[in-house]
C-alpha cells in the first residue's frame, strides 16, 4: 500500500521538526511523529531535542509515550530518515525501539546515506512484519535539513 495524502501531510511535519535539530558534524537532522490509528498525534521529536548529543528523533518521540499505551500497536512512526539500525551512540537502535514499542506501521521519507553507518532499517522493519512506506518525494526536503553533511549536489 502507497503513501496517503494524511502520510505526506505527518511526512511533512516530521521533516519540518528535523530543521529544529541542534547542527551537528556527526549526526542527521531528524524529525519524527508518532500517529495513533484515528490520526491523533501522540508525541513528536527531533534528532538531539533536549540538549541531548545523542537522542534519536524516533527515540525522543517514542520516549514521550508510555510503553504500554495501548494505541501503540494502531500507530504510525513518520520519521525524516529512515530508523536507525546500526547506532554507535546508545545500545538500542531506533528500529529496535519502534519494534519493542509495537508500532506496526513507519513511514519515512529518506532512506538513509552510508556517511556513518551502513542501515537497513527498512528492511528490518519489514522481516518483523512491520507495514514501512517509503516516500521519496519527499527525500529531497529532509537531505536538504542535511545540506552540510552532504556538501554541493
Amino acid at each position: 500500500m502507497g503513501a496517503t495524502d494524511e502520510d505526506h501531510r505527518w511526512l511533512r511535519h516530521a521533516v519540518a521538526l528535523a530543521g529544529r535539530c541542534p547542527p551537528s558534524t556527526t549526526a542527521f537532522s531528524v524529525g519524527a511523529v508518532v500517529v495513533d490509528s484515528a490520526g491523533t498525534p501522540l508525541a513528536e521529536g527531533f534528532s538531539r531535542e533536549g540538549n541531548d548529543p545523542h537522542v534519536h528523533a524516533e527515540e525522543a518521540a517514542l520516549a514521550k509515550i508510555g510503553p504500554d499505551d495501548p494505541r501503540l500497536p494502531g500507530a504510525t512512526v513518520y520519521s525524516s530518515l529512515e530508523p536507525c539500525a546500526a547506532r554507535r551512540s546508545r545500545p538500542r537502535t531506533c528500529t529496535q525501539l519502534i519494534l519493542s514499542a509495537g508500532v506496526r506501521r513507519v513511514v519515512f521519507a529518506w532512506r538513509e546515506p552510508t556517511i556513518f553507518v551502513d542501515c537497513d532499517g527498512a528492511e528490518r522493519l519489514r522481516a518483523a512484519g512491520v507495514s514501512v512506506v517509503e516516500v521519496p518525494e519527499l527525500a529531497e526536503s529532509a537531505r536538504a535539513v542535511n545540506g552540510h553533511l552532504l556538501g554541493p549536489r
